[in-house]
């Protein structure tokens, strides 16, 4: 488990740490105090990978179309 602040982790980083706790709390090989500290940190993980795709995909949203249906600027997205 990393010791960053899970608000510094980007998409994959949060992920990947994400994975390696849940493959820890499924193998049940650790303590109970142990359990509870990967479960909160897994918790956060979580939060920060929805976040980090909930921005993506306003970011995406954004995106305008000429009329060829190509990429032709970005509109503001209310909330950023």
């Amino acid at each position: 488990m990393s010791d960053t602040p899970v608000s510094e982790l980007s998409f994959e980083q949060a992920m990947a740490e994400l994975e390696q706790v849940v493959g820890k709390l499924e193998r049940g090989d650790v303590a109970l105090e142990e359990s509870i500290k990967l479960y909160e940190r897994g918790a956060e993980l979580k939060k920060r990978c929805e976040t980090k795709l909930k921005e993506a995909e306003e970011k995406v949203a954004a995106i305008t179309l000429d009329g060829d249906g190509n990429p032709s600027g970005l509109k503001p997205v209310e909330g950023l």
